[in-house]
């Protein structure tokens, strides 16, 4: 049985290290030299989730960061700070700690939801974005409020709301629900080996991440009618200038491509690509992921 420590800390050809950035310590991993790159990692991953991306990323000319955000992984889990507006925070914080000006930042789920956050409230900090299976904020609550089709796929969230159950339900029997998540969610689920299961149930292990990784998902329905959500949706309202990649899974339960349009949120350059998977296409088809990503990045990563 693979131990939390031993998941977070996986070996590779990459570095392991420790960042201090607002007010917390922050888990990242590094390798490769040349324009940055951010790799945020969406619910209940951790940075391990961007492992087939790493090497090829770096190899092809980039400095890859992939961290793990607030209350996951290695990171520090907090008791508080786990609304948008702080997450983004986190980021930049990591990005200059690192000794950065910017970088391109690739986020999947709730990692592109804090992308599109950074480009909106620090745009001197993203050069350029990545949406993987994942909607500018503004547009999810408006397809959240008017559209059942889009309703239908978070459903998980009602249950999310609960206390203390879905922290029972997701540390039961050595994790074995957080495989049966990214299975649900998968349009092709044979990528989760024995090995791959067990390393992303192992890291959920990491007490109180049952507990800090929801509380995004809890934040994001209590505060729909409270003063704090307005002041987040209203930093959102201008269009961000950062050239914007939307990545989208053809077969994606969770998130329809039908009914997330993201393209009236971007005033530079926008890309929109189909992939034929569910919601992670970067771990049901990494190569295929990487060759959309590369040429793109060719021409938009820049220090």
């Amino acid at each position: 049985m693979t131990t939390p420590d031993a998941a977070i800390a996986t070996p590779g050809p990459w570095n392991h290290r420790n960042v201090s950035a607002n007010g917390a310590r922050f888990h990242v991993v590094e390798m490769g030299s040349g324009p940055a790159i951010l790799l945020l990692h969406g619910f209940p991953s951790f940075w391990w989730t961007w492992r087939e991306l790493i090497a090829p990323l770096a190899e092809s000319g980039y400095r890859v960061i992939a961290m793990d955000l607030r209350g996951y992984g290695g990171s520090d889990h907090p008791p508080q700070g786990y609304d948008p507006t702080t997450l983004a925070r986190d980021c930049v914080s990591v990005i200059r700690s690192l000794g950065e000006v910017r970088a391109t930042v690739i986020g999947h789920g709730i990692g592109s939801v804090i992308g599109w956050t950074m480009a909106a409230q620090s745009p001197e900090a993203v050069a350029a974005l990545v949406s993987v299976t994942g909607a500018h904020p503004k547009v999810l609550r408006n397809s959240l409020l008017r559209n059942s089709a889009q309703r239908s796929g978070f459903t998980y969230l009602a249950r999310l709301q609960l206390p203390f159950v879905p922290e029972r339900y997701y540390t039961k029997n050595s994790g074995v629900n957080i495989g049966r998540f990214f299975e649900k969610f998968s349009h092709d689920p044979s990528w989760l080996s024995p090995e791959v299961r067990s390393t992303f149930q192992a890291a959920y292990q990491n007490w109180p991440t049952a507990h800090t990784a929801i509380e995004f998902h809890r934040w994001a329905i209590r505060s729909l009618y409270r003063s704090d959500g307005r002041r987040f949706q209203e930093s959102l309202a201008r269009p961000i200038a950062a050239p914007v990649l939307d990545i989208f899974g053809e077969y994606d339960p969770m998130i329809s491509s039908d009914e997330i349009d993201n393209s009236s949120m971007v005033d530079g350059d926008y890309a929109r690509e189909l992939m034929p998977t569910g919601h992670f296409p970067h771990e049901e088809n990494p190569r295929a992921f990487t060759d959309l990503l590369l040429p793109w990045l060719r021409k938009y990563a820049t220090q």
